[in-house]
């Protein structure tokens, strides 16, 4: 009997929990239209030793300029050297110009007067589509320019 009963405990059967999950999906996307810019300044400098600077008018000043359509232009400097008996000099100048402000917003697709733009074009649907059987089949088709298709299918199994 003792035999039987430990046969019995043995051949007991044993729980686990399982869990089946299948997740499948198709995403369609279709992309807005949008532009980026960013508009770039003037910069100006100078720099110099030994030498007097004048900007036609007053001693000792570097410039005056002016600014049209929020671009920044320097006026005339003058240096000259201000040393008498062959001291060394030095004088440097540099400027760039800045991107004009609009006098209206950006026109998607078309190139403005920004030195740094990047334009994207509204997507179109054409014949863009996609699903998933339930038999596991992903069927995509490619639609017009600015849109995507994705398909996934998960299949998972937890054993507790």
């Amino acid at each position: 009997m003792k035999k039987f009963l430990i046969l019995l405990l043995l051949a007991s059967p044993v729980q686990a929990e399982i869990r089946h999950s299948i997740v499948s999906s198709a995403q369609l996307t279709v992309g807005a239209a949008s532009t980026s810019s960013t508009r770039m300044p003037s910069t100006f400098s100078i720099s110099g030793t030994g030498v007097d600077v004048t900007d036609g008018t007053t001693a000792g000043t570097i410039s005056a300029g002016t600014i049209s359509s929020g671009v920044y232009a320097p006026g005339t400097i003058a240096a000259t050297q201000n040393a008498t008996g062959g001291e060394s000099f030095s004088f440097s100048q540099s400027y760039i110009q800045g991107d004009a402000v609009p006098t209206s917003a950006p026109t998607v697709g078309t190139v403005g007067n920004f030195s740094n733009q990047t334009s994207t074009k509204g997507g179109t649907a054409g014949s863009l589509a996609g699903g998933v059987t339930s038999a596991g089949v992903i069927t995509l088709t490619a639609g017009g320019e600015n849109s995507t298709a994705i398909g996934s299918i998960k299949s998972e199994i937890l054993i507790d």
